[in-house]
């Protein structure tokens, strides 16, 4: 998927020292929210009943397909009320819907961010109308520069993605541990996975369960943006980590940040995140010397 708001620009294939893969909806974009509008427009327009039939539809098919498709559940839905001519609102409102304004704080500054220190890519789910509409139409495409993949099943991907984007290092950032985990599977210590805990998906205390958790975990995409990355830490392995500007290790942040507790509980744990966010900013910074880029011993192939 390459169609843009201008004119084409060309991909740019020669290797990459990092590539920050991004996820769309509830990673950059509040998704659970545009569904709960079109949920609402939905029973105003044509009532509870047939609210709920659409979204009995848009189940089974997501069931079928493995990723949300809005327009083909619509398709079906016309295909139960072939004559009721408000169903092309219904379009208008999917296709001319204000992604911009649901874009989570701060998913813009997280890219241009990472766009500083390497190259950035939406990398999505969904079909081939709807889902780079709202990509489009939320401004995600221009903050790219154009590198979006859209893929019915993205951590299948993983062969095509390297090839359009060749990269010592990939970082992946999703709000569901099951492609993160998946993609950790192939990449393994070339990707880095960072998780923000957004959306239903990412709340789900059995997903939550089933999956190893991410190098990573943020609550909220806004936070990448802040992040305080420097290059000398990853070399002090005891050295403190500052993650987001204004946070200092030791604060409390029981209250927001209740994933924290379980990590506490166990200081083996606290030692793996501590090394994976070491590792993590070793390939958001690289060192500036050439000596410097020799990896580390412990280092996985």
């Amino acid at each position: 998927m390459r169609l843009g708001t201008g004119r084409a620009k060309a991909w740019r294939v020669r290797r990459q020292s990092s590539c920050f893969l991004f996820d769309v909806d509830n990673t950059l974009l509040d998704n659970d929210a545009v569904q709960a509008d079109l949920s609402a427009h939905l029973q105003r327009e044509f009532g509870r009943a047939s609210r709920d039939r659409y979204w009995a539809i848009f189940e089974e098919l997501r069931a079928q397909l493995g990723y949300a498709d809005y327009l083909g559940a619509l398709q079906r839905y016309r295909l139960e009320n072939l004559d009721d001519p408000q169903l092309l609102r219904v379009s208008f409102f999917l296709v001319d819907y204000p992604f911009a304004d649901r874009l989570y704080p701060g998913a813009l500054a997280a890219l241009a961010r990472c766009a500083r220190l390497g190259t950035t890519v939406i990398l999505s789910d969904g079909d081939v109308v709807f889902q780079p509409r709202k990509v489009q139409r939320a401004g995600l495409w221009d903050a790219v520069d154009g590198r979006v993949l859209i893929y019915l099943h993205k951590e299948q991907m993983l062969e095509a993605v390297e090839r359009r984007f060749p990269a010592d290092h990939y970082v992946m950032v999703d709000d569901k541990l099951r492609i993160l985990a998946a993609m950790k599977q192939v990449w393994r210590g070339r990707l880095t996975s960072v998780f923000p805990r957004q959306g239903h998906y990412a709340l789900d205390a059995r997903a939550l369960q089933a999956y190893p958790p991410a190098d990573l975990t943020l609550a909220r995409i806004g936070e990448l943006g802040r992040l305080q990355l420097r290059a000398a830490a990853w070399r002090r392995p005891r050295a403190a980590v500052r993650l987001v500007a204004g946070r200092r290790p030791g604060k409390d942040m029981s209250s927001d940040h209740p994933w924290l507790d379980r990590l506490r509980e166990s200081s083996a744990a606290l030692q793996g995140v501590l090394g994976a966010l070491l590792e993590a900013e070793r390939h958001f910074a690289p060192p500036a010397s050439p000596l410097e880029r020799l990896p580390p011993d412990h280092d996985q192939p």
